[in-house]
């Protein structure tokens, strides 16, 4: 039977049996015993299924995974320890020292350093284009060496709205794939994989987690890439892995082979595994993730109108707002709502900004975005405060812009709370 995303959210992943836990149970143990050393090895070779060490799966971790697997409608996920260790993976998994990859340029400050920096000590080179381009201006990034597309579906905190359509085409034309980060719509709100997108990736801190009680990150393949039509272009895919024994990704898992060989590869070398204890709490977080979307997005509209219709308020970016650049688009992929995150600006700049987020009482200042409770951060200081001007105008980060993220409280009394800190200027 199909589902509905909000059954996917309480019943996907995990199925007991007869007898066994109904509640997912944290599987706390780093290894797991077997009768013969003979099986053991065939754990090794990958030729049997199988748990043997947590570091490359754990079955707690594999049934959140597999939840988030089936509400983006991909064929195969994996959990890591932070969203920024997703983005990585996600990119590393088929680019290596010598590659290429597109970015837009409207993407998390730690995602922006990530690549703007990190990768290009390793060797991987990055051109940033708008989120906004057009077809001919991603095409006209690309390179003989270009290995992905990426972008966020809806940047934080610029809150560009991607055309998913438009850079999956160009991606393909490309012969790449388009990686997205779907942290802010999650799955509930966007399927990115319903418009042409490869890879999803997520930032599971935020809103799937959803009460700011652990890090993690996901990875899921829709299975719909053939990576071994470019053979020359994903090696790491398409030839024998001799830390294997010579297998082929792509010719032994098939559908399977990208998030096989990030688990078994990168995650073996690499080690940024999700504890079994984050995967549980991920899970329950999941299993309200359809309510409190509904919630945020209603509270984040009734925040944004009354923002927009303050005499002290500068400027407001929603994209549910008539009058917004990314209103019509966001009713193409985002009908039923976007996210709760507003941002905006003051009459007054940075100084006012500061104010007004001292004065606040019920919303708290965290490095943090995208939980039950409001919260509140100056993304030009603190974020993004390593880019320069020029890189803050190029992500869509105004130096004013406050990022103020709604939470699940009554909305009478954040707007109560809004409205007391802005007095106070």
């Amino acid at each position: 039977m199909a589902y509905k995303v909000g059954t996917k959210c309480v019943q996907s992943g995990y199925t007991p049996k007869n007898g066994e836990p109904r509640v997912l149970p944290i599987v706390q143990s780093t290894t797991y015993k077997y009768e013969s050393s003979e099986q053991m090895g065939r754990l090794f070779d990958l030729e049997e299924a199988g748990y043997f060490y947590t570091r490359l799966a754990n079955p707690t971790c594999d049934a959140a995974a597999a939840k988030i697997t089936d509400l983006e409608g991909g064929v195969a996920g994996m959990l890591t320890a932070s969203g920024q260790a997703a983005n990585y993976y996600a990119i590393f998994n088929i680019c290596e020292n010598g590659g290429h990859v597109i970015s837009s340029a409207a993407i998390y400050g730690g995602t922006f350093n990530l690549f703007d920096v990190t990768l290009r000590k390793m060797g991987i080179d990055i051109t940033f284009i708008s989120p906004d381009a057009t077809y001919d201006e991603i095409i006209a990034a690309s390179k003989p060496n270009t290995k992905a597309v990426f972008a966020e579906t809806l940047s934080n905190p610029a809150l560009a709205v991607l055309d998913v359509e438009v850079f999956a085409k160009a991606a393909h034309d490309i012969g790449v794939p388009l990686i997205v980060d779907n942290t802010f719509p999650t799955p509930i709100n966007l399927r990115p994989i319903e418009f042409g997108a490869d890879i999803v990736t997520h930032s599971t801190t935020k809103y799937m987690d959803g009460h700011a009680v652990a890090l993690g990150g996901a990875v899921v393949d829709s299975g719909n890439f053939d990576w071994s039509r470019y053979p020359d272009k994903f090696p790491g895919l398409c030839t024998p892995d001799h830390s294997y024994h010579g297998i082929t990704y792509t010719e032994k898992f098939g559908k399977l082979a990208y998030i096989t060989k990030i688990n078994v590869q990168l995650m073996r070398d690499l080690g940024s595994m999700q504890s079994p204890q984050n995967a549980f709490l991920l899970n329950l977080g999941l299993e309200t993730l359809e309510l409190r979307m509904q919630r945020h997005c209603e509270n984040a509209m009734k925040v944004a109108k009354y923002l927009e219709a303050h005499p002290m308020v500068d400027w407001v970016n929603y994209p549910e707002l008539e009058g917004n650049k990314y209103y019509e688009i966001t009713k193409k992929y985002m009908p039923n709502g976007s996210c709760g995150v507003v941002s905006f600006g003051l009459k007054g700049g940075r100084e006012a900004a500061t104010k007004f987020m001292d004065s606040l009482k019920l919303a708290a200042i965290v490095t943090h975005v995208a939980d039950a409770r409001t919260c509140v951060l100056h993304p030009a200081s603190t974020t993004h405060r390593q880019l320069s001007d020029a890189q803050l105008e190029e992500c869509g980060v105004d130096p004013s812009l406050i990022r103020f993220s709604v939470g699940i409280e009554d909305a009478s009394d954040i707007i109560a709370d809004i409205e007391q800190a802005i007095a106070s200027i």
